[in-house]
């Protein structure tokens, strides 16, 4: 069976075909270009398979770039356009199965592990040669007389035949030999190396034992050393070479000449220096990426003692939307507009920029003071923003919200440091954008509590971590007990007990409400069905269970459902059960929201609408919403607590109540804390209360009390 036109065979011999092109020109062979391109197709195919692999190997580049060397493509060109053969085509005949950006980053390794073992190979094979030569070299003073002139030979054939340099150079370090590939290093002349002096070629960028070896050599006390060194050429230009530098002594073992075999380095230098550079670079916008900013950072913060640092992290603002509505060439061609003004507001020393991904920059700062530094530097950050930028002939406003850290080094780690810059982003960001907002340590505790909290409410139902306490409805009429509402805690196993403001705005926004809903509304049915069990009615009403329900539980699409099994579970009628929704979650409803609340109120499920008069609502609205309950929030009878109470509250809350009466909808108050209070309500018509005055939120066998007394009364 024959592989399909375009199957991944095909491709892949398309790429060694290319590839095969690209280096045969500049390969020392004697195999011809096809024979040269079978030689290289299992490389491809290794290449290929370790850009798709699950999980990166190293090897597997390194193997490639071995058997380059294996294939005697060993000049310097061979391994630069093999290199570039594999950044513009490897991706693009081999890859599939991943991100576009995933196969890039996995073929920048790939060409990494390739000039590693590159290097390794040529390196290995270098040493070889110079063991050859070493050996010849001893060979040559060994020998007896009548052999000198075959074994000169042969030294010089592997002299001059080799293909790193070598030159021989008496003790006191003037140049007396030299071979063809030493010359060519530096230029191909002659006089520029033969006669010289080894103590000429010093460079800036020498290591310190450089010398220092070279003069324990040629004292005899070692008889070898290695090292990496540069030359400067004649014409200004710099060479880099692995320098192996062996001490040769005459027959009685008396030191006599140094040999030094010279391996030029300077194409596979570059090579790294540009590897490195795309490693701790952003592609798109040129700015230090994320890896060579924490280098960075973690200097700074390593300083010396009395240096301080200023980081400033910023977010656009509404960045997701620009992606969303013109493309993601629109928000790229953006971001570089962005860093390239960034870039210009980080021009002093110890300043620089570095994009994290994304749409998320940062700026760093370093001195002796920096606490007004770090402030000037984010507000030429958000002065550079303010101007609009052009993207496809539209003008887009450009702002960013920027958390600030400062602060003397060696107090935090560089993750500390970005997790409190990160966190005060977004505090900036809640608070409107376009601005910033200076580190708080007491504000980042609370964040990281938050977090900590998010992670551990998954579980922390399966663990049986919460718990519910009962609040009293009592009827303002008799004051007997109709009911309770049920109120979530959470008994945390670090915190403590914790109210539902802690946890159920994270509960909302993680999803887990829904479950978390459904355990309170089972939990609470099943007390409401024991509480009529052992009371019955109570003034003509039986006891009914209040539960709030979140606007996600709202338009959840089993609420009904669940709401009906775990009715019929508890075998309680359905009036038993009242579903509190604020007045907030209601606000522009339309039928399909409300839909689920009607049918339930078809069922007899009674519907409470909670923290009324807080939501900026519509009146006329509530003819149209399924309520039988109206439930005041506390800030309409706080004036109500001392006597006598402020009329302007009393003709709201008679109003209210006037209302609701008149649409056939009870009235709850809640936050009742004094007896003026209950009176006043009493008076104006009230149905239902609750409030500590009455009772605080407690087990159920607190309302088993209540209920008793009540019923005693």
């Amino acid at each position: 069976m024959t592989a399909e036109p375009d199957g991944p065979e095909d491709r892949l011999r398309r790429f060694a075909t290319i590839w095969s092109r690209a280096v045969f020109p500049v390969t020392s062979t004697s195999l011809t270009r096809v024979e040269l391109e079978e030689r290289l197709l299992p490389l491809a195919r290794r290449l290929s398979e370790g850009l798709r692999a699950r999980a990166f190997e190293a090897g597997e580049g390194e193997a490639v770039g071995a058997g380059l060397v294996d294939a005697h493509c060993t000049a310097p060109d061979a391994l630069s356009r093999s290199l570039d053969c594999v950044d513009a085509y490897l991706v693009l005949y081999c890859g599939e199965g991943r991100s576009q950006e995933d196969l890039r980053a996995r073929s920048a390794r790939l060409q990494h592990a390739m000039a590693a073992g590159f290097a390794r190979a040529l390196r290995e094979r270098t040493l070889a040669e110079q063991e050859s030569i070493a050996q010849a070299a001893l060979r040559a003073q060994g020998v007896v007389a009548q052999a000198l002139h075959a074994s000169e030979a042969r030294f010089r054939a592997v002299f001059e035949g080799a293909a790193i340099g070598i030159g021989i150079a008496d003790l006191d370090g003037n140049v007396l030999q030299v071979n063809g590939a030493l010359l060519r290093m530096f230029g191909g002349s002659e006089h520029n190396v033969r006669g010289r002096n080894v103590r000429e070629w010093t460079h800036p960028d020498d290591a310190p034992q450089v010398w220092r070896l070279y003069e324990e050599l040629v004292r005899g006390e070692r008889e070898h050393y290695h090292v990496e060194k540069a030359y400067y050429r004649p014409d200004g230009t710099v060479l880099w070479t692995n320098l192996t530098v062996s001490l040769l002594r005459d027959a009685d073992g008396a030191p006599q000449y140094q040999l030094a075999l010279v391996e030029d380095t300077t194409e596979r230098r570059l090579l790294n220096l540009r590897l490195r550079y795309e490693a701790t670079h952003d592609a798109l916008t040129g700015l230090p990426n994320r890896t060579l900013f924490f280098e960075r950072l973690e200097k700074a913060l390593n300083a010396g003692e009395g240096r301080r640092f200023g980081l400033c992290y910023l977010d656009l603002d509404g960045f997701k939307t620009i992606n969303d509505s013109l493309g993601h060439a629109a928000g790229d061609r953006l971001l570089v507009e962005v860093a390239d003004r960034l870039q210009s507001c980080a021009t002093a020393a110890g300043e620089m920029v570095a994009r994290l991904g994304g749409d998320e920059f940062v700026a760093l700062t370093t001195g002796p003071d920096t606490r007004r530094e770090v402030d000037d530097l984010a507000t030429r950050i958000l002065n550079a923003l303010s101007s609009p930028v052009s993207v496809e002939g539209r003008q887009l406003t450009v702002r960013g919200s920027i958390g600030v850290v400062e602060g003397p080094v060696g107090e935090r780690s560089a993750a500390e440091v970005l997790r409190s810059a990160d966190i005060t982003m977004y505090r900036a960001k809640s608070a409107g954008g376009n601005r910033f907002e200076l580190a708080d340590p007491e504000a980042d505790a609370r964040a990281i509590t938050r977090h900590g909290l998010t992670t551990a409410l998954p579980t922390a139902l399966d663990r049986g971590e919460f718990f519910i306490e009962y609040q009293p409805l009592v009827h303002l009429g008799d004051g007997s007990v109709r009911g309770a509402e049920a109120l979530v805690r959470w008994l945390h196993p670090q915190h403590g007990v914790l109210g539902p403001d802690r946890f159920i705005p994270l509960a909302e926004h993680t999803g887990l409400i829904v479950p978390l809903g459904r355990w309170v509304m089972e939990q609470s049915v099943r007390q409401a069905h024991q509480w009529r069990e052992r009371f019955g009615d109570r003034g003509g009403a039986p006891l009914r269970i209040n539960v709030n329900l979140s606007p996600c539980q709202l338009t959840h699409p089993g609420l009904v459902q669940d709401t009906v099994d775990i009715l019929e579970r508890a075998g309680v009628a359905p009036d038993a059960l009242c579903l509190e929704v604020t007045e907030s979650a209601l606000i522009g409803a339309d039928d399909d929201l409300l839909k689920p609340l009607r049918r339930l109120a078809e069922m007899g499920v009674d519907i409470a609408l909670d923290d009324f008069g807080t939501g900026y609502s519509n009146l006329a609205n509530l003819r149209r919403l399924p309520v039988s309950v109206l439930k005041l929030d506390r800030s309409f009878t706080q004036g109500m607590q001392q006597f006598p109470a402020d009329p302007v509250d009393l003709k709201i809350v008679e109003g209210i109540v006037s209302l609701a009466h008149s649409l056939d909808l009870a009235v709850t108050v809640e936050g009742v804390e004094t007896g003026a209070q209950a009176e006043q309500l009493r008076i104006l018509g009230c149905d239902t209360a609750q409030g500590w005055y009455y009772a605080r939120p407690g087990p159920p066998e607190r309302l088993h009390e209540l209920a008793l007394v009540d019923a005693a009364g």
